[in-house]
């Protein structure tokens, strides 16, 4: 990302758009191309072939031009978001009781706009690496997601490793668009795609780390089996459909593969004769999954006796805050951290500061855009104020 007056670009507004928004906006405030030239320190013949798109326009003198005219760049920029229209199928999927289902849609169509927004403003070209589909063949559904999910991992290297980062893995290494914002508590998050924004997934932040890995899972087993049907994952009430089957099964696999559930298991109950929180504990860090996933999970692969949860939920439970605060340093060597709980994704916090730095957008602007409150959105800036300033002295990228 560049700032300053490097050139503008992007993959959907041509300069010759670009050109006929500036003219427009330069006729909206009853100005002539010689006093807005005049104006902004640019020669007359310059800004038309700005306005032709003969010359690209800069990313200052795009500020500079937008406060002559009284208004923003991202209001120029701003691209048609009619594309990004899933929103009333999702409608058909929720009951007329479920309206938190169709908030929750109009809330990721909006997310999804605002992403596209703060690329389009800072000349990001978005970047997609998405695996094959694999459309269900019919018969046995469960094989089927099993493989699948196995099948992706050797396709993105991670092995029978555990996924260390779900968001981090969607976003960068598959290029999804990801979001966490708080929903209502019986919808896990949706996940939707469009040929001209990809596919878009947002997530419970009210759900803890472990389960937002899980819907994560999920989700991107319905993008890998039918990704032109929008989902709704829904906490409670798993769906008996053959693609939530496949989702629901290809999202365990990809977690919890079960060679590595056995022998990490084997590992770390090595000596004991019974399974113990502690246990749970470790396991459920390792492959970032919530201890209640975790125990069903040994109980499916035969490593623990059917029914094992039950008689936990009975004897005081599991939660997943005591996973989070399980001690560390028991059996460190078998256990990573897991990632702390994120009210944001790392992609879309990175391109609303790189806008704020670089003043195409205001506080408040950024605010209403990415549906933060002010309080929620300094502590984003901030943070990457902080990365920036820590930064300092690290060689420059190119421009």
């Amino acid at each position: 990302m560049q700032g300053g007056d490097s050139t503008v670009s992007s993959s959907h507004l041509s300069p010759a758009h670009v050109g006929s928004r500036l003219r427009a906006a330069r006729e909206a405030a009853e100005m002539t191309q010689a006093k807005a030239a005049a104006l902004v320190g640019l020669a007359r013949t310059t800004l038309v072939a700005v306005e032709k798109g003969v010359r690209r326009a800069r990313t200052g003198e795009l500020q500079r031009l937008a406060q002559a005219y009284s208004t923003t760049v991202n209001t120029i920029l701003r691209r048609e978001a009619a594309f990004v229209e899933f929103a009333p199928r999702f409608r058909k999927l929720a009951s007329g009781a479920e309206s938190h289902c169709s908030e929750a849609a109009e809330l990721l169509e909006r997310l999804v706009r605002a992403e596209v927004e703060l690329e389009s403003l800072l000349g990001v070209r978005r970047s997609f690496n998405y695996p094959p589909q694999r459309p269900l063949l019919g018969g046995d559904v469960v094989r089927q997601a099993e493989q699948d999910a196995t099948e992706l991992r050797h396709w993105l290297g991670l092995g029978l490793a555990p996924v260390r980062d779900m968001l981090s893995l969607l976003e960068l290494d598959l290029g999804l668009r990801v979001y966490i914002r708080p929903l209502a508590l019986e919808v896990s998050g949706l996940i939707a795609f469009e040929d001209t924004c990809g596919a878009c997934m947002l997530l419970n932040a009210e759900h803890s780390a472990g389960r937002r890995n899980q819907s994560a899972a999920h989700g991107l087993g319905h993008f890998m089996s039918s990704r032109g049907t929008p989902s709704i994952m829904r906490a409670e009430r798993p769906g008996k459909s053959p693609e939530e089957r496949y989702a629901d099964v290809f999202g365990r696999t990809f977690l919890t593969p079960v060679r590595t559930v056995t022998q990490r298991f084997r590992e770390i109950t090595a000596g004991s004769s019974r399974l113990t929180r502690q246990h749970v504990f470790v396991l459920a860090r390792y492959f970032g999954v919530s201890s209640g996933a975790m125990v069903r999970r040994l109980e499916e692969v035969g490593a623990a006796k059917q029914g094992t949860w039950d008689w936990f939920q009975r004897n005081g439970g599991i939660t997943d805050q005591d996973v989070l605060e399980a001690p560390a340093g028991w059996a460190a060597q078998s256990v990573a951290p897991m990632p702390a709980p994120r009210s944001s994704t790392l992609r879309i916090d990175l391109l609303a500061a790189e806008a704020w730095r670089t003043e195409l957008l205001s506080e408040g602007q950024l605010a209403a855009l990415l549906q933060l409150g002010r309080v929620q959105l300094r502590e984003l800036l901030d943070a990457a104020e902080e990365e920036r300033s820590s930064a300092d002295g690290a060689p420059e990228l190119p421009s």
